[in-house]
């Protein structure tokens, strides 16, 4: 099965619209400028943490 998982950000008035699509679902989050700076520090920490757990080699 193909990934058909997208993800679209776009801004509205006073608020960041995340849409995410995966299959038949959809998923929208409204965030607004601090709830949305508080995902992104979270995203980067966690995407760190991944690319630090890749280079580790359990032998």
């Amino acid at each position: 099965m193909e990934n058909d998982r997208k993800i679209i950000v776009d801004i509205e008035r006073k608020r960041l619209r995340v849409l995410i699509n995966h299959g038949e679902d959809e998923e929208i989050i409204k965030l607004n400028i601090v709830e949305a700076r508080e995902l992104l520090a979270k995203l980067t920490d966690t995407l760190e943490d991944y690319e630090q757990r890749q280079q580790v080699r359990i032998d």
